[in-house]
């Protein structure tokens, strides 16, 4: 087992050990992916003032994102098709982030069902929507997560249509994969990858096969989540989910200040500046430049959090001095995941966690709760 120091270390062994096709699901974007690049990049030329003489200690990243008390601002991203980076892959995350103190936010897309997380992984996760055609089934995802009583809703308001991402296409996506030569001779390649989804039943997307009419396997299930994105979704389809579900509600994929008014406006209890990791809109700017003007527009009305780019626990403080209440992250805990199962991930939540500590007593904090601007370079951030 190689050292393990920071997110890209994770990410080389889960290329090793991935297979092509969900390797390149997770580590991709849209078109040219410029924003998937400039969302990471973005965060770079950000400088931070060092401070000395000052008390370094004791020292607390405790906060709390939608009134529920995390570890540090950080929770784990909803991402599809989890369960293919590692077998049971969703339960193994969110034991893992139940288990270091933050949360983890289980998508509709996901292999393993609401059930089976609330099942293996106990009840608390959060659960991410994707508004499709059928309401009557959105109905029924609402009303199961509330029986598995997940701690919030995270609606997803930028899948409306999908963006290309080309390597997805190249591969031939599917769960489970198609055993074409070339696929069966990547997987002979990952072993441990193979065994492990030998192992277990669950291959297909859990919170779909089965509750839906007329959806028993993986083809009618393609046809029919290409048919069922719907690109009508506007604000009163919102305020009719607030009230189906009548918990705390997050509203994912904002990132224009006309579309953060209305959000704040909703009745959401806050919203995620998010390009969807750059897989949908390639060109669009990213999360981290368009966070400033974001919170200057309604941040005393609503919680703001962050997603899309966070690679460290650096990352994380500088989302939080520019006024993100707490953070997502997405690929670097699928590195972790791939590469290593339930260890993974919690080294991926070790690191960012000892990287945002350490950086936030370099600044001269000691509290989570006292950093703001005052901590960054002027001149070297994004204003509104």
């Amino acid at each position: 087992m190689p050292v393990i120091t920071c997110i890209e270390d994770l990410r080389r062994l889960a290329q090793r050990r991935v297979p092509r096709m969900f390797y390149d699901y997770a580590d991709s974007g849209s078109w040219t992916e410029s924003t998937y690049r400039a969302n990471e990049s973005d965060f770079q030329p950000i400088r931070l003032r060092q401070r000395v003489a000052v008390p370094m200690e004791p020292r607390s990243t405790r906060t709390t994102m939608v009134g529920q008390p995390v570890a540090m601002p950080v929770a784990l991203a909803p991402t599809g098709l989890t369960g293919m980076q590692h077998a049971d892959g969703e339960i193994h995350a969110a034991r893992a982030a139940k288990a270091f103190g933050v949360p983890f936010t289980l998508s509709t897309m996901s292999i393993c069902s609401i059930e089976d997380v609330a099942q293996h992984a106990g009840e608390g996760f959060w659960f991410q929507l994707y508004v499709m055609r059928d309401r009557d089934f959105i109905a029924r995802l609402i009303d199961r997560a509330k029986a598995a009583r997940c701690g919030a809703l995270v609606l997803t308001l930028d899948l409306q249509i999908l963006g290309q991402r080309h390597k997805d296409l190249k591969n031939g996506l599917s769960a489970p994969p198609k055993l074409t030569l070339p696929n069966i001779l990547n997987m002979m390649t990952k072993p441990r990858w193979c065994w492990g989804m030998l192992r277990t039943p669950r291959r297909q997307f859990g919170n779909i096969v089965g509750h839906v009419k007329g959806v028993a396997d993986m083809g009618s299930l393609s046809a029919w989540t290409a048919q069922q994105f719907d690109p009508t979704l506007n604000w009163a389809d919102v305020e009719w989910i607030k009230k189906r579900w009548g918990g705390k509600l997050i509203l994912k994929g904002i990132m224009d200040v006309e579309d953060a008014k209305l959000a704040a406006n909703s009745g959401a209890d806050a919203i995620i500046v998010s390009n969807h990791g750059g897989r949908q809109l390639d060109g669009a700017e990213s999360s981290i430049r368009a966070l400033p003007r974001i919170v200057e527009a309604v941040g005393s009305q609503i919680e703001i959090h962050l997603d899309s780019g966070i690679r460290s626990g650096q990352d994380v403080l500088k989302a939080r001095a520019l006024g993100a209440r707490g953070t997502y992250i997405g690929r670097a805990f699928l590195y972790g995941l791939g590469a290593m199962g339930e260890a993974g991930v919690t080294k991926a939540l070790e690191i960012i966690h000892k990287e945002l500590d350490l950086t936030m007593a370099f600044t001269g904090h000691t509290n989570i709760e006292t950093v703001d601007r005052s901590i960054l370079i002027p001149g070297t951030y994004p204003t509104p």
